[in-house]
């Protein structure tokens, strides 16, 4: 809408909200006296005949106005609340403020007393005996065809998304009962739900690049944590022996369909287990969630069907790698794997922003080629297992399988879900793959983890046998509300400011 139209319609709306002033309404209301929501209404009365009604019945109800008809003597009004709509019927002859509904713009909320009956096509609707106008929408709805028909405004403008887009409402209902869905089955185990810090002096537990914050009163930096990891193992140290947080990390890094530089995890790590325990709880935990939430452990993301019935495929990764690959060698020896990657990789592969990948750090090897031959090609649900150590800095060694280590990723649609260890806990070998990892950043590599003395020195008082756990809150709302991108599960989404 140009500007100039939305002007004239936000003054006329002005002079609309005079006049209802001069009629005697209250601009703002400081409350509304509604008693029943449209879905009440509905549950109790839908699919009573037509020419029913109920006049001992008296309602209060309040919405946003969505539609407005007038008619001679007259008008039909649609209100949509926070469960639904319900249709109001406004006599001339029976009410006495009836000329006030000319006032009455689209996108106002109005609070109607009447009675609830059935019209002739059948329709519920509240027979009004008095309504209340309760705020003045001073900028027009969109196109009620329409909508808001650009992405990017509908990430901006979330709240006008929200009021237009009943299937946008629906996918933030849906992801809130997954939250708290998740949230029953951890407490149901015993788990102990906590909070850590969100400001860090160093952040880590991941290998990404943070965002950098001064706090004034310490004149010192600090880091938006990157992982919930490593102070979720100081509790397991401290003798909590099942913890989990579900809260933000904050990651600088781009953006695209399934990353959002400000998301929502879910850390669990209990004490005594390990990565194999694991797999059975995220399986039979992703299938009673989406069971409870479509009545069945199938559905369906953008024309795929998954099928989250226990138990998933056990992926290897090497095994993946290679056989996806066509590679002729062992991708543990590192030598061997740089001269294939040099020879047999496509150049889209072979080559980085940086240079040829086989000279880069051997993590960012492993790391394109898995993104390149194996997670693509997985539909999954999946468990991809056992990496190789040199991307894992943090998980215990495989016990039978040197130069891999014990962790698996829940994988499908080639999106990884989470990820989970047999947790490092030997504060020794942990400070030597750190050391290794500022090697790496000395190198050029700024997303390696940071040498953490207060973490190490936690870990020396002795942690148990560990499993640790973390699942992507945010995709796995993606494929229950079968959305294409992460930016339609999350509220607001980061977005470049508009200028001025």
């Amino acid at each position: 809408m140009a500007q100039s139209s939305l002007d004239e319609q936000r003054r006329q709306r002005l002079r609309n909200l005079g006049s209802l002033e001069e009629r005697g309404f209250a601009p703002y209301p400081h409350r509304s006296d509604a008693t029943h929501r449209a879905a009440d209404l509905h549950d109790r009365h839908g699919g009573a005949e037509a020419g029913a009604a109920w006049p001992d019945e008296p309602v209060v109800v309040a919405g946003r106005v969505m539609t407005l008809r007038a008619m001679g003597k007259v008008t039909f009004a649609t209100l949509q609340d926070a469960s639904g709509r319900i249709q109001a019927y406004f006599q001339k002859d029976a009410l006495e403020a009836y000329t006030a509904l000319k006032k009455i713009d689209l996108g106002d909320w109005l609070e109607v007393a009447g009675t609830p009956f059935v019209t002739k096509t059948g329709e519920l609707t509240v027979h009004a005996t008095a309504f209340t106008p309760l705020a003045k929408s001073l900028r027009p709805l969109p196109d009620k065809v329409k909508g808001l028909a650009d992405k990017e405004t509908r990430y901006r403008h979330r709240h006008v998304d929200l009021m237009t887009d009943p299937d946008v409402r629906r996918a933030f209902e849906l992801r809130s009962r997954m939250i708290a869905l998740i949230r029953r089955r951890f407490d149901e185990l015993g788990f102990l739900e906590v909070e850590t810090p969100v400001l860090q002096a160093i952040p880590g537990g991941a290998e990404a690049r943070p965002f950098t914050t001064h706090h004034n009163a310490l004149d010192h930096d600090f880091h938006l944590r990157i992982s919930l990891e490593l102070y979720l193992k100081r509790l397991v140290v401290g003798g909590f022996d099942a913890v989990y947080e579900i809260g933000r990390n904050f990651r600088n890094e781009g953006l695209s369909h399934k990353h959002n530089p400000e998301y929502t995890m879910l850390e669990a790590y209990w004490a005594g287990r390990d990565y194999r325990d694991l797999m059975p709880l995220v399986e039979t935990l992703y299938a009673d969630v989406v069971r409870t939430l479509t009545g069945d452990a199938v559905l369906t993301w953008q024309g795929r069907t998954l099928d989250f019935t226990p138990p998933w495929p056990r992926v290897d990764y090497l095994g993946e790698l290679r056989a996806r690959s066509g590679m002729d060698v062992d991708p543990l020896d590192e030598g061997a794997l740089r001269a294939w990657v040099r020879e047999h990789a496509p150049e889209a592969v072979a080559r980085t922003a940086d240079g040829p990948l086989w000279e880069g750090p051997i993590n960012h090897v492993y790391d394109k080629l898995y993104d390149h031959y194996v997670e693509p090609h997985l539909t999954g649900p999946a468990f991809v297992m056992d990496h190789p150590l040199a991307i894992s800095p943090l998980a215990k060694a495989h016990r039978d399988r040197p130069g891999v280590v014990e962790r698996f990723e829940p994988v499908a649609v080639g999106m990884e879900l989470g990820n989970a260890f047999s947790e490092l806990n030997d504060p020794v070998e942990q400070r030597r793959r750190f050391e290794a990892q500022m090697a790496l950043r000395a190198g050029g590599d700024e997303e390696a983890m940071q040498l953490d003395e207060a973490f190490l020195a936690a870990l020396e008082y002795g942690m148990p046998p560990t499993a640790g756990l973390g699942l992507g809150i945010d995709r796995f709302a993606m494929l229950l509300a079968d959305v294409p991108s992460i930016r339609d599960v999350i509220l607001f989404p980061l977005l470049k400011p508009e200028d001025g």
